[in-house]
This record gives C-alpha cells, structure tokens and sequence, in this order.
C-alpha cells in the first residue's frame, strides 16, 4: 500500500529524517527551552504519531527493498521494510508520541545539558531507532545500533555534573560497545564466508550446524547486554535512574526492544529454521532475569531503580517467550511457535506503554517534589490527582490485571506454556511446567511492587511536610500521560485486531498464523482446540455494572446512614504520617524469601548511641562477584600495555607499518 506514488518504506525514511532534522533545528537557538520545548518536540511527537500510522499500513504490504547510494565504497546502505520492522516501527512511533508530548512540558532549565544539545540528541536517538528496525545489511545495522548507543549515553549524563551520574554513563557505554562486539562478530559469521554482509546474503548463506550456533550464542550476548538480561543487566538499574525521565522512558520502554527485535530477526530470519535446544538458553536466561529483576524492584526504595528492575523482568518475560518460540518451531510445531512469538511481541508493544506511562509519572512526581526516595512521599494523590489516576492504569497493567493490556500477553504466554505436553522430548517436558509456575511467581511478585510504588507514593498521608507543596503536571504533560493511557486500554480492550496484525509477522517468518477460529470479534480464542477464551469487553462491563451497582446500592440505601469520622487508632492517639507502612516494611519479606540474591550491609546502631541510626544497604551480588573484581584487574592490564603510548611519531607509524603487513599476509 503507498500514499500517493510515496511508497511506505520511502515514507518512514522521510519521516525518520525529518526527526533528525528536527533535532537539528535545536541548535539554531540551543539556549531557548521555549522554542525547543514548545515547538521542537511537539513537532517531533507529530513525526511519531505519522511513523505509526505508516508502518501500520505496510503490514499487509509484501516486503520492500530500498538502496541508498551513500556509506562506504562498494558498500551502500540497504534498507528493508516488512512486517516485523513494521511492528516495531509501530511501537516507536506510537511510544514516542506520547513521551514526546509529555516531555514538552517537562525540560526547563537547569537539567545540565543545553536544551537545543537535548533536542538533537533525542531525536537523534528516535531516529537512530527507527534505522536499526529498517537496517538490511550489518554495515547499516551497526551504525545505526551505535548511534542509538552514544546518542542515549549523552542522554543519560545529561546533568554530567553530578559524578554518580557520570559513572552510570559509563557504565552503559561500555556495557553497550561490548555487546555490541558480539553482534559483529555474530554477522561476521553468518556472511558465511561469502564477504557479502546484506542480510539477503545471510539468509542464504546456509551456516553448518557449529557455526549457525556460535552466531546465535553472540547474538544472545550482545542483544542480551543491550536488553539488560542478568547477568549482563548492571548497567540498566545505574543508567534508567540517572537519565530524565522521558529519557528512561525512551530506554526502558522503546530501547530495550530493539535488542528484542534483534534476536528475533537473527533467530527467525537470517538463520533460517533454529535448532530447538537453542531456545533453552534464552528460556533459562529470561525466567532467571523474571525472577531477578521482579524480586530486587521488590526491595528498592528509589521509585525509578524500582522501574528500573521492572523492565529487567518484562524483558525477561520477552526473552522466556522468545526461548519458548524457539523450541517450538525447532521441534516441528509452527502453529505453538506462532503463538509465543505473538505474545512476545504483544508484551513488547504492552511494555513500551505501560513503563513510558510509569516512568513519565514519576518524574512528574519528581519535578512536583523533588524527591525520588520512596520514605519521603505518600499521600500525593491528593496533590496530584491527574498524575496518580493517569499512573494508576499503568501500574494496573503492568500488575497483568484485566481489562487492561498486561494480562493479555502474559495468559497468552501461559497458554503457550500449556502446548509443551507436545514437544517430543521427555526432559523438557518436565522442565517447562516449572518455566510455566515461575513465570506465574513473577507476574505474582509484579502486582506485589506495583501495590508498593502506588501506594508508598500516592496513597496514604505524606511523610514529609514539604509534599503540601507539590503540584499536578501541567496540561502539556497529560496529554503525554493521557496518550500512553489510552493505548494501555485499547491494546487490553482489543486484543484480537491486535493479533490479527501481529499474525502477518509470524507468516512472513514461515511459522503461519494461529490457527482459525470461528469466534466473534470480541473474544479472544488463541487454542481452538483448546476452547480457551478471553471476552475483555465483557470482562470491562461486569466490572463496571458491580462499581455502578455498588454506588447507587449505598445512595439509595445507606445515603442517610453514612456517617463520617476519623480511622480507629486502638486507642491511642498518637499515630502520625512516620507511623505508616514504608518501602523497607513492603520489601521485607521478599528479602527475607530471597536472601542468598543479595549483598546487604547493614550498620546497627549502639544502645548507647544518644542519637542512633540504622542502614540497610542492598546492593547485587552479581555486581560485587563478576564485575567489580574485573577493575583491578583492567588497571593492571592498562598498566602493561602503556608502554605502546610513547608519544614518538616514528613508533606509532612502526605500528602502522607492521599491522598492514599482517594483513596482507592474511589476505594471501
């Protein structure tokens, strides 16, 4: 389908470069936040909401190819739009929108960097996003990926002023380049020696059985680390708290799902049909993560390091779909394969509003209070009533309740749980069951954090005398809020067109589509066979005949009786806003549940200490026993190697000499 003689891949590339031209245009006065704020990125959430609109139309359009005459001698950057880009485009347009509109109101002066600089690198970051889904050979994928990556870390330190900010930047940075050295050497082999790096060639370079390994187990790693699945998660819980708000929105709701989209792209599409035990390795690895990220988000007490792991458990989520799809289709089950592969991307296009909406609302908690620890808040739905109600759609969702769209992907993860009895191999049949009951822990523990971070923060009384200041967001903010929140409704209201949709993805793929059901349009039935359903709407008008029933029972009945006073206290009148419930209380059973996950310091005060205190430390032992070791080590190496910087230009060329003659020896 095209507008006009406009083609909808030619579209997107306009559109893709208009963001970065738009981010341009904020140098032209990079010290005006109201020209950047209320011209800029208005303008750039328009280019976001058109992006959608154009990748949506194109999913039932066969695959299109474009050449771009530019990049390096012989090697001109290749483009491709289908159906799987088409949905991830779809998913950074609609995101971007929303975030785009709520950030117009959120930059001011003051955040560090120039607006005009933020303006350009934000948009370079959408941009260098929207050219990795459409990248078709590794030269443009990996100089879109790396783009995505220093353009975000600029993002990130953006108040580089503050050293712990600083750190976490570089951290991502380097987490992000080592990652991004197992996907090159992942494409180096599965050219398959023909030196043709399009990914045309790949899919028909036909790899052995070794090699097809080698390049999987790269691009796990490297899409891994870009994704934050532990053990390669330490920089997400660093960098999302650092970086402003949208700009963690931008990361943990659109970033984290390129390196999705990327294992999906290798493992369905350039390496053809995967061996099935491959899925194990992404299964392990995202139940593992699922249950880590959800249990640390458990006992944080910073509201945005507690985002932080939540996306390390929804993506965890998305990768233990992802391993599933594997083995269903290595197994010879296309149709279960199917299935997965459409709950996967439906989680990914549910986590791109559910966290964006989350991550707006607490920064807009943050900007009204200035606070970001959790024993600091509470009671800021009286003061902020749009920000809390807004906020609480999300953490509705992201909790897998229904109506909302949570629940949708994760029961029809479970049901793809359900197929496994079929897989021909005893061993994993006993394994994914118990996959099956933790991935229902994980969603458990999920509602379990949501219940804290929207009560801590907006229920209750405020702990501190200074929240009777805090402000509502401004009008410019709802609407951003607003915009995620209707898209967590129609994604949970409508889960069948989205399937349908979802569905031309898994046939470009080879896999085919669910299988035909003779249902009404309202009912969702993934398994025919199965008689397996979910009504969403009617689900909706059961719960919102009960609320309308419940209200007109009392102002019918009870309106005369109703008598208003102040909470039982048991007697003593002394209870005061300190008294009430706190993050530490919410997450002590978690830690005491899962204490051999942490590394916790605690410092006990003396019986004797005229003013005593208490801390509780909680860091990750992954962190303390993998990586911290490697610094000392890193410095030693650097030591060794200094040498080599003499400063002697007549050394630097003997390098130069020598390294071109190694590989004209390797050439021959």
């Amino acid at each position: 389908m095209s507008f006009g003689s406009t083609s909808p891949l030619t579209l997107c590339l306009l559109l893709l470069t208009a963001w970065g031209i738009t981010g341009l245009a904020g140098l032209v006065r990079p010290l005006s936040i109201a020209f950047v704020a209320r011209t800029l990125f208005p303008l750039g959430a328009v280019f976001g909401a058109a992006l959608a609109v154009v990748a949506a139309t194109s999913l039932t359009a066969p695959a299109e190819q474009l050449v771009l005459p530019i990049g390096l001698p012989d090697l001109p950057v290749h483009l491709r739009l289908d159906a799987l880009s088409g949905v991830f485009l779809i998913l950074l347009g609609a995101t971007s929108a929303g975030i785009s509109i709520f950030a117009a109101g959120y930059f001011r002066r003051g955040e560090g960097t120039a607006p005009g600089l933020i303006c350009l690198q934000y948009h370079l970051f959408l941009a260098s996003m929207g050219f990795v889904l459409l990248a078709n050979d590794a030269y443009a994928f990996m100089l879109a990926w790396e783009t995505m990556a220093l353009s975000s870390y600029f993002l990130v330190t953006t108040q580089h002023g503050i050293p712990e900010i600083r750190n976490a930047g570089f951290l991502y940075l380097v987490m992000a380049h080592l990652g991004a050295i197992a996907i090159l050497l992942s494409f180096g082999i599965l050219q398959g020696g023909t030196w043709h790096f399009t990914f045309d060639a790949m899919r028909a370079a036909h790899l052995g059985p070794n090699g097809a390994t080698i390049a999987f187990c790269l691009a796990l790693i490297g899409f891994g680390a870009k994704a934050g699945l532990v053990p390669l998660h330490v920089w997400l819980p660093e960098a999302h708290p650092a970086a402003p708000s949208p700009v963690s929105a931008l990361m943990s709701g659109i970033m984290l799902e390129m390196a999705l989209y990327g294992m999906i792209r290798v493992s369905f599409d350039l390496l053809g049909l995967p061996l099935w035990w491959w899925g194990l390795l992404p299964l392990f690895l995202g139940l593992f993560s699922a249950l880590y990220g959800v249990v640390f988000a458990a006992v944080q007490t910073d509201m945005k390091r507690l985002l932080a792991y939540s996306s390390i458990e929804n993506i965890g989520i998305m990768f233990t779909g992802l391993g599933l799809a594997i083995v269903f289709a290595g197994v010879g089950m296309p149709a279960a394969a199917a299935l997965t592969l459409i709950a996967v991307m439906y989680h990914a296009m549910n986590h791109a509003f559910m966290k964006s909406l989350l991550f707006l609302g607490t920064g807009a908690v943050l900007h009204a209070t200035g606070e970001r620890n959790l024993g600091h808040l509470g009671g800021l739905i009286h003061r902020m009533p749009w920000v809390a109600w807004l906020t609480l759609v999300g953490v509705l969702a992201i909790a897998g309740l229904p109506p909302l769209n949570g629940f949708v992907s994760e029961w029809l993860l479970l049901q793809s749980f359900l197929l496994a009895y079929k897989v021909p191999h005893p061993f994993i049949n006993m394994l994914l069951p118990l996959g099956a009951a933790l991935l229902a822990l994980a969603a458990a523990l999920a509602g379990y954090v949501m219940v804290k971070f929207f009560g801590v923060i907006f229920l209750g009384q405020p702990r501190e005398t200074g929240l009777q200041r805090a402000h509502d967001a401004g009008f410019v903010e709802r609407l951003g809020l607003m915009w995620l929140a209707l898209g967590c409704v129609l994604l949970g209201f409508f889960p069948t067109t989205v399937i349908s949709q979802f569905s031309i993805v898994t046939q470009q793929l080879g896999l085919g589509g669910l299988p035909a059901s003779n249902a009404p349009w309202w009912l969702l039935v993934p398994i025919p066979e199965r008689e397996s359903s979910y009504a969403p709407l009617v689900f909706f008008a059961v719960i919102l005949a009960v609320v309308v029933l419940a209200i007109f029972n009392v102002r019918l009945f009870y309106h005369q009786r109703i008598r208003k006073g102040a909470a039982w206290d048991c007697g003593f009148g002394g209870l005061n806003s300190r008294m009430q419930d706190t993050a530490e209380g919410f997450g002590q059973p978690i830690r005491h549940l899962f204490l051999p996950l942490f590394a916790i310091v605690r410092e006990l005060p003396s019986p004797f200490d005229s003013k005593p205190k208490y801390r509780l430390e909680i860091g990750d032992r992954i962190w303390r026993a993998l990586y911290q070791p490697l610094g000392p080590l890193i410095r030693r190496v650097a030591d060794k190697v200094a040498w080599l910087q003499q400063g002697r230009i007549a050394t630097y060329l003997l390098y130069s000499f020598v390294t071109l003659v190694v590989l004209l020896a390797l050439m021959l």
